[in-house]
């Protein structure tokens, strides 16, 4: 997902476990056969063409829908479009849309809606962070996302319920990116209603939204006028910052919890309970650190290489995350169309870091300028893991590193003007596509390339693949296009724009009547498929 700073996530959960359970009690704590309660941290926004995070998105894709979505399995399968055409250059979509889809009010949906919310996502004036990512493909859009039209030319109504979309290239993951929430639909009169309005979303979900306390809690209540099959569960609960999420689990306050570090020895003992509710699956993410490159001392790639080979992520991972992240070697993670096991990462070597320091134009560590490296959280509450990197530089390299913390809610939207000489991030996956982070992460000119990395080599080269017809995607074999993007991920990490730290790992309790609760491999649950069995 766009800026799903993962990390983020990670440390408010890190920070809940400090916050004393006395005191803390579930607010408006609920219980039945059909309502789930649920911690979390809450939404920053419940509008599609602004939520960039998954906190959000987590809400936002229970509330709306589009044409297109995922299906467990990542497939691109339909939603409110029963089916669609392409034409044979590739570049024009036809969209059939059913009949009878209703928003939570009753009202329905017509092809115009789409036309309108996608223009609205591209309308300056709404200030989308997403809008150029996932719907800048589309003909017409970037002229109405740089205030040179006032619609979006590939875009047509052709009746009710067909809507046409042409593209400016013919592109495999296209339809991919129409599963993101910025090209979800929203409902025009709920939007003009005021500023605020996506406080009481008028969506086409399977849920809708009943209750919002900020800071406390956020009810979600089943559609009965859903186009699909309508969810199992009547409501779901959340309680936002309610307290310690593994006491109220054991107290039977929530039905699902994130796992915390130091409860995964009791989670490995065949005689806990929490063996046996323990579920854990990969997730098509990476949390790693960036260099910016545009300035000292990370314009050299050699200083670049050399903080990477100082690292020993592998045993970071296993003593001190305790294997509940993976060693990322590359930006591609496992389960990702192209991850090549051959592909050569920087490994530990401390003495070629040291050699390719000297052979820097600074030349020795004495030379490099002040490094400080930015990171999202409060009260100086650092890792423990990126202490010990830190750590690792100092004893590795002679390098101090400081670090600046920005408190989260400031942090994605002033990463770039803030940022230090590093800074450190994570990356979700929006669709199963390795376009989705090797171009949006380092792509020239990319809004997500925060370090200012630039190749037109591989800008060349990223550009042939978007466009390479071949779409098989379950095996790099053979497939043109993958190895199009498996030589360009080696060349991105060779020029280290980034260090790649771990692959995300999902680990959650789940009671055990609870069924139907998956994270897909995006880490978002479908909690229409929710139910609970009680005995």
């Amino acid at each position: 997902m766009r800026k799903i700073w993962r990390f983020i996530v990670l440390l408010l959960l890190v920070c809940a476990l400090l916050i004393p359970s006395v005191g803390c009690q579930p607010w408006g704590l609920s219980s039945g056969q059909d309502i789930l309660n649920l911690w979390d941290i809450g939404p920053i926004t419940l509008d599609p063409a602004i939520s960039s995070e998954m906190t959000s998105h987590t809400y936002v894709m229970q509330i709306f829908s589009g044409l297109v979505r995922l299906d467990a399995e990542l497939e691109v399968v339909p939603d409110i479009a029963e089916r669609w055409q392409k034409s044979q250059d590739g570049r024009t979509y036809t969209f059939y849309l059913r009949h009878g889809v209703k928003f939570h009010d009753g009202e329905e949906v017509k092809a115009d809606d789409f036309k309108y919310s996608w223009e609205r996502a591209c309308d300056p004036a709404t200030s989308s962070q997403t809008a150029a990512t996932y719907l800048g493909d589309i003909v017409g859009a970037k002229d109405m996302l740089a205030g040179r039209a006032k619609e979006i030319s590939g875009i047509r109504v052709l009746d009710d319920y067909t809507l046409e979309v042409t593209i400016d290239a013919p592109k495999a993951y296209f339809l991919c990116k129409l599963t993101y929430p910025t090209a979800f639909m929203v409902d025009r009169i709920n939007v003009e209603f005021g500023k605020n309005w996506w406080r009481q979303p008028n969506g086409t979900g399977p849920f809708k939204l009943k209750k919002w306390e900020q800071g406390q809690l956020l009810i979600l209540e089943r559609n009965e006028f859903y186009y699909g099959e309508l969810a199992k569960l009547k409501q779901v609960v959340f309680h936002i910052l309610a307290g310690n999420p593994m006491a109220m689990y054991e107290k039977g306050e929530i039905d699902v919890t994130p796992l915390f570090r130091n409860y995964i020895d009791l989670a490995a003992d065949e005689a806990s309970p929490f063996h046996r509710e323990l579920a854990v699956t990969p997730e098509l993410s990476l949390y790693y650190i960036g260099f910016d490159t545009t300035k000292p001392p990370f314009d050299d790639v050699n200083i670049r290489r050399a903080f990477c080979h100082a690292v020993d992520k592998e045993r970071i991972a296993r003593l001190i995350l305790r294997g509940m992240l993976a060693e990322a070697k590359g930006i591609l993670p496992p389960g990702m169309p192209g991850y090549s096991q051959r592909l050569e990462g920087l490994e530990y070597d401390v003495g070629k870091a040291k050699e390719l320091i000297a052979a820097s134009k600074y030349g020795d560590v004495s030379n490099l300028p002040p490094i400080a490296l930015t990171v999202s959280g409060y009260g100086n509450n650092i890792p423990d893991y990126l202490g010990t990197i830190i750590e690792e530089w100092r004893e590795n390299l002679g390098v101090e590193v400081q670090v600046r913390q920005l408190e989260p809610e400031n942090f994605l939207y002033h990463l770039k003007q803030e940022r230090d000489e590093m800074f450190m991030l994570g990356w979700v996956a929006d669709y199963p596509d390795p376009h989705n982070f090797l171009d949006n992460l380092f792509y020239t000119g990319s809004e997500n390339n925060i370090s200012g990395y630039s190749n037109p080599g591989i800008d060349s080269l990223l550009n042939q693949a978007a466009i390479e017809p071949d779409t098989v995607l379950s095996d790099s074999e053979g497939s043109t296009r993958l190895s199009m993007y498996q030589q360009a991920e080696q060349k991105i990490v060779g020029e280290a724009p980034c260090l790649p730290l771990w692959f995300g790992i999902n680990h959650i309790l789940v009671k055990p009547y609870v069924k139907g609760y998956q994270l897909n491999a995006l880490g978002i649950p479908d909690l229409s498929q929710v139910y609970l069995e009680r005995r």
